[in-house]
Formats: structure tokens, C-alpha cells, sequence
């Protein structure tokens, strides 16, 4: 089966290897949608932490079910798609809940080769079932869930201000569910054509273009009636944004990183302490969470036909791949399709 294969930074290379075989506690599954994230485009960049190379990306997937050991419920021939963070089971992570931490993780495309095949063996307790959604739909699930999983950790209240910070998949994800939770939502960024999706596709009212701090600072203040957002999230893995987000915050509020990033984080403990802030990571997302959003989709309160902007055969991919990464290309989701 063919597969393609970042070998190292900048570079990609199809290649043919053998299809899986299945084994105990497994399912393989024909992959027919791949979802470009941040993640992969990093990794090609040579940024990606907790990587190596040569590695297989891929991990928002879609497929048809082809075989599957101890998967009760599930059926040869029907679409899904995976949860892709393979957890242990065992760790005190996975004995709390919390299997999308877990000390021995193994995120599909990250740490073990992904879904860039055209087939793909999977553990069979990372099933999700399609409940009649497409292949697109099924493959922006993961991100979706990555955004509502962010939410879910700052416990977004009704009516509070919510300032999400970069208005890529991700952002764009939080900012969904933030408003689902009833929240009031700003949206910022340094892409104006970013910041125009937030207002046409999620109808986002506050829009901020990130340019001085200064600057910013005036206008979430001007938006807030003084008080500053209770709730930051970062959706960028900037490092100079994640520091100036601090900046914004109100006293009492809750700072969720979701973007990731490999320098240290620099802030003024006292102003941080001052605020008696809290500070805390959002790390994939759990199985709840893809149901949330599966059901956010079912019921009409998401549109995930706002987020794909460019369809990709998978035959192409290996020339389009470097022109995802160009601002003026105006990528919001690349979807590629296998046959």
C-alpha cells in the first residue's frame, strides 16, 4: 500500500509498504479523509515537539471499518474515525479519566506513525462510530474536540467573556463551544483574513487584529467594560503571544494553554499572583468530548462545512504540502481524500 512519509524537516517522500494484518485488540481501517492540522504542518517545519523522524503523519481520520478484534458494536463496512491518543490504561492519568494525559501516550502521526496510508491498524477501543456523519465531518471531529476539551477545562460559564487567542481549526474549535457554553467571545489574531472567517462562517462579534500590546490592551478592555476577559485560552503555541495573553487577563480569571511550543513561559508572578489566577494546559481531548462534538454536529450547532477550505487527492499532497503553510493561501482545514 502506498504511504507518505515525512523523513525529515521540509521533506516528504511517497513510499510502499505492506498492509496491516490484524492482530488481538485491533481493528484496520480503509482511511478515506486526512485532516491537516498544526500539528502535522509543524512537524514538516522541524517545530513539533516530543517528535522524530522519519514519521508517518496523519491523526484526523476517517475511514471504512474493514475488520475488528473485541470492538463490540462495530461492523465491518461502516465509516469512523479514531480516537487517536493510545492510551496505557494504567497510569495514575488513565485511573483518574484522564486517558488523554496519559505518562505513556502514543498520539497516532506523533509518537507512532499515523494515518498518511491507505490502511491503517488502530486499537479497537479508539473507535468512534459515524453516526451518519460524511468522511469530512468525521475527519474535523478531532480537532473539534480538541477545541471543546479547552472549554470544558476553563468551565466556561454563561455570559462571561472568553478571548481566544488565534483563529486557526483550533481556535476557531474553542471559539464554537465557548459560544455554545454561552459565552461572549473575542476573537484574536494576527491574520485578518482569519479574523474575517470568525465574523462570516461563526458570526463572532468582537474581532481583535493582535498588533502592540497596547493597543490590545485598549480595545479587550473597551469590549469588557474594564473587567478583562475571566477566560484566555491560547490556540497558537506562540511563544511571544502565550506571554502577552497574560496581560489580559481579569482578576479571578482562568489562562487555558492548548497550543504548545517548546521554549519556557515568561510572566510577573506578581501580577499573576495579584489576580490569584489560574494557569493550566489542555491536552487532547477525552472520549466525552468527541461526543459532545458529535452530537454538537447532529443537532445543527456547529457547521463543519466552515472550516474546510482546500481539498487535497492524496496523490497531490506531497507538492501541495509545502503551500499550506503560506498566509496568503488562506488555509483554514486541508482535507485530503483517498480513494
Amino acid at each position: 500500500m502506498k504511504s507518505l512519509v515525512c523523513t525529515t524537516p521540509g521533506r516528504l517522500a511517497y513510499g510502499e509498504m505492506n498492509a496491516p494484518v490484524i492482530v488481538p485488540g485491533h481493528a484496520i481501517i480503509k482511511i478515506k479523509r486526512i485532516g491537516i492540522c498544526g500539528t502535522d504542518l509543524h512537524a514538516w517545519e522541524g517545530t513539533q515537539p516530543f517528535f522524530n523522524y522519519p514519521r508517518i503523519l496523519g491523526h484526523e481520520l476517517s475511514g471504512d471499518l474493514v475488520v475488528a478484534d473485541n470492538a463490540p458494536g462495530f461492523v465491518p463496512g461502516e465509516a469512523v474515525t479514531i480516537i487517536p491518543y493510545f492510551s496505557c490504561g494504567t497510569c495514575i492519568a488513565c485511573r483518574s479519566g484522564k486517558s488523554n494525559c496519559c505518562t505513556k501516550i502514543q498520539v497516532c502521526g506523533v509518537h507512532i506513525d499515523g494515518g498518511m496510508v491507505e490502511y491503517l491498524s488502530v486499537p479497537s477501543d479508539a473507535l468512534v462510530h459515524g453516526n451518519g456523519l460524511s468522511y469530512d465531518e468525521l475527519a474535523l471531529i478531532e480537532p473539534l474536540a480538541i477545541g471543546a476539551h479547552g472549554i470544558q477545562r476553563a468551565a466556561v460559564k454563561p455570559g462571561e467573556f472568553v478571548l481566544v487567542v488565534g483563529a486557526g481549526p483550533i481556535g476557531l474549535a474553542a471559539m464554537e463551544f465557548a459560544r455554545i457554553a454561552g459565552a461572549q467571545v473575542i476573537a484574536m489574531d494576527v491574520n485578518v483574513q482569519r479574523l474575517y472567517c470568525c465574523k462570516e462562517k461563526l458570526d463572532i462579534l468582537h474581532l481583535i487584529h493582535a498588533t502592540s500590546t497596547a493597543d490590545v490592551l485598549k480595545r479587550i478592555s473597551h469590549i469588557t467594560n474594564g473587567d478583562m476577559p475571566t477566560v484566555i485560552i491560547d490556540a497558537t503555541g506562540n511563544l511571544n503571544a502565550i506571554n502577552n495573553s497574560f496581560h489580559y487577563l481579569a482578576h479571578g480569571g482562568r489562562y487555558v494553554l492548548i497550543g504548545l511550543q517548546k521554549e519556557d513561559i515568561v510572566f510577573s508572578h506578581p501580577e499573576f499572583h495579584k489576580r490569584e489566577a489560574t494557569l493550566m494546559s489542555s491536552r487532547n481531548a477525552t472520549r466525552a468530548d468527541f461526543e459532545q462534538v458529535i452530537a454538537a454536529m447532529k443537532n445543527g450547532l456547529i457547521n463543519p462545512a466552515a472550516y474546510i477550505t482546500h481539498h487535497i487527492a492524496f496523490d497531490e499532497l506531497k507538492d501541495a504540502f509545502p503551500g499550506l503553510l503560506q498566509p496568503e493561501a488562506g488555509v483554514i482545514k486541508a482535507m485530503v481524500t483517498l480513494t
